[in-house]
């Protein structure tokens, strides 16, 4: 495990969610689930307590601390894509079963967690020297929900729509 790592709390979810991300991400895997030694106040002697996983090369702490502190878009968990393949895959993994399609590539998975899902070549986009075609990629940003990088690019590069 890494010096620093992202610790999520969910309310009896955190196996189920390291399973679901795992699966989705390249790079990731579950390093070790730890079960409660004792009875505490969000899990039994016994239960998973904490979940050690890594998505996508970065490490996450999954944790079963109760119903306490639900899930806000003040923290997300952000994937910068290869291609349009990988962004369709993500998004349709992470929005099924409950989750929840927002705008400008972001999404509410099934647990509450925030991500957004951006193709790689956005935000290089968004940084250009040439800032009319910037605000071009912007603007056709904002009107989307799941990013498509082909819209994105041919907004980029001033091809009408």
């Amino acid at each position: 495990m890494t010096k620093v790592a992202t610790c999520l709390w969910f309310d009896r979810q955190a196996e189920e969610a390291a399973r679901l991300y795992t699966s989705l991400v390249a790079d990731s895997r579950i390093n070790r689930v730890n079960r409660a030694p004792s009875d505490n106040p969000s899990t039994k002697q016994g239960e998973v307590l904490t979940v050690d996983f890594t998505v996508g090369g970065h490490d996450v702490i999954g944790l079963n601390g109760g119903p306490g502190f639900p899930f806000t878009e003040a923290a997300s968990l952000s994937v910068l894509c290869e291609d349009q393949e990988e962004v369709d895959r993500l998004w349709s993994g992470l929005i099924l079963d409950g989750g929840e399609p927002s705008r400008c590539g972001w999404l509410k998975d099934k647990f509450g967690v925030s991500w957004q899902i951006v193709p790689k070549s956005l935000p290089e986009m968004l940084a250009s020297d040439d800032r009319e075609a910037a605000e071009r990629a912007m603007n056709a940003m904002l009107g989307m929900d799941k990013l498509d990088i082909k819209a994105l690019t041919d907004a980029y590069e001033g091809i009408p729509a």
